[in-house]
């Protein structure tokens, strides 16, 4: 893919970017290495007045930043200012709360005395460069989401951005470096993923993070893994939406619609699989199905828009496929299911009905606005459709029996379930999947130190 801003909207590609060469590289990655061997000994107020300044600056940026974002990635303009001002937030969280989460631990004193020590210190110290590859679906809060705890630790960034949002990007440089960040701190690397492997290799970067594809994510891996190197992977998801009799219905359906629809659809965490009790499952269709064909699917940049374009052509024709090969298969379309005419890669929010195992849209992500509709007889039923799937990204539930959500809790195969409410990421809470949705955590306590080398600290005086 060229390193290019092209309006999804209507195709027109309006700035092309040259790859970075070899030299250009290297001299970023000395940069990196030089500037992390002074700012590790930063303090935790140095580090929080810059990220705090960061903060300030994307707060006045918001409009123009959500501009650049929906241009390039067709997001509507409403959730590309939400996303901006919800960096800003997560930013200001780790200025306020890094230096007590990677304070120094002291263990028992009867444990110090039994080691033999006269004291113990647990010290969490950054690591160096690491490597970001990041993609395009919510090209702001993806980076920030690792850079604000990355910075905050220590460690510097590197940032291999989706080559479709090159400009926001390039912004990210920029906004660390104006809020007063030495320039090696966090640098945009302008290259495709055939770069990837090389960097990753190189000794002065000591760890990669990676939200993508699973193939994306097979790579670094194995790169990583090759040369014993921590990472963090954030991939796929078809995360389950269960409805029980016991839930407001009313609210389940008016989630349910902007769970599957946000982002254009283009979300990991977006619900995708509509799992319902029988008992309710006709009128929740029905109600879900009548929710999803009154969304204003339109020009991203209108207010009143719910849903723009796919980012990618080829996003939309992956789409296509996934819901083709449902329909050949027996799958009813409630809604949608077909292309406009115009310009643009837009495509229309979609509801399937009569989903078996053998399809393809059972077995992969559909990154784009088409919800599944299964029927489940009861909550073991749902609990077998929820987890058969390759991914454990999230999940959601809604039922009003404190049992049945207890029991939901222990048994889905998700690095989060969310009870009558829609999946969301937040600062304070961990973020991550198992399976093949990754492994590793982002936010929280745990982000932060997922890329700290845990030193144990043994002295006898």
């Amino acid at each position: 893919m060229p390193i290019a801003t092209v309006n999804p909207a209507t195709g027109e590609t309006l700035k092309t970017y040259e790859a970075m060469g070899e030299e250009e590289i290297e001299r970023r990655l000395q940069l990196a290495e030089a500037t992390f061997r002074t700012y590790r000994t930063t303090s935790f107020e140095e580090r929080s007045a810059l990220l705090r300044r960061a903060a300030d600056l994307l707060d006045e940026d918001n409009e123009s930043v959500a501009r650049v974002m929906t241009t390039e990635m067709g997001k509507p303009l409403k959730q590309a200012r939400a996303e901006a001002a919800k960096c800003a937030k997560a930013m200001r969280w780790y200025a306020d709360r890094a230096a007590s989460l990677l304070a120094d631990e002291e263990p028992d004193a009867a444990d110090v005395r039994d080691s033999g020590a006269s004291r113990v210190v647990v010290r969490y110290r950054p690591l160096g460069p690491v490597l970001a590859v990041m993609p395009w679906n919510f090209p702001l809060w993806q980076v920030v989401r690792f850079a604000a705890p990355a910075l905050m630790a220590g460690n510097v960034g590197l940032l291999k951005h989706a080559s479709n949002v090159p400009e926001t990007a390039l912004y990210l440089e920029d906004l660390f470096h104006r809020a007063g960040f030495t320039e090696g701190c966090f640098q945009t690397l302008l290259i495709g993923s055939g770069a990837v492997d090389e960097i990753l290799r190189d000794d002065r970067v000591k760890a990669a993070t990676l939200t993508g594809s699973e193939p994306a994510g097979r790579a670094v891996a194995s790169t990583a893994g090759e040369m014993i190197k921590k990472t963090v992977l954030e991939l796929g998801g078809s995360d389950p939406y269960v409805v029980m009799p016991s839930a407001d219905l009313d609210r389940a359906v008016r989630v349910a619609v902007t769970a599957r629809v946000q982002n254009n659809g283009q979300s990991c965490i977006a619900a995708k699989r509509f799992i319902v009790h029988t008992d309710v499952y006709d009128a929740f269709a029905e109600r879900f199905t009548e929710g999803m064909k009154a969304l204003r699917v339109g020009d991203p940049m209108e207010e009143e828009t719910d849903v723009g374009p796919l980012a990618t052509e080829q996003g939309r024709s992956d789409l296509e496929e996934l819901v083709d090969d449902a329909v050949r298969a027996g799958a009813e379309v409630l809604c949608g299911g077909e292309r406009p005419e115009g310009p643009g890669w837009y495509y229309p929010p979609t509801v399937l009905s009569g989903i078996d195992r053998e399809m393809r849209i059972h077995r992969e992500e559909a990154f784009g606005p088409v919800a599944t509709l299964y029927r489940a007889a009861d909550l073991a039923e749902a609990v077998l459709i929820a987890n058969d799937t390759p991914f454990g990204l999230s999940s959601n539930v809604w039922t009003r029996d404190e049992a049945e959500a207890e029991e939901f809790a222990r048994d889905l195969e998700a690095g989060g379930v969310f009870i009558n409410g829609m999946t969301a990421s937040h600062p304070a809470l961990p973020f991550g999947g198992v399976k093949r949705s990754g492994y590793g955590r982002e936010l929280s306590g745990h982000g932060i130190r997922e890329f700290c080398n845990i030193t144990t600290v043994w002295q006898v005086a």
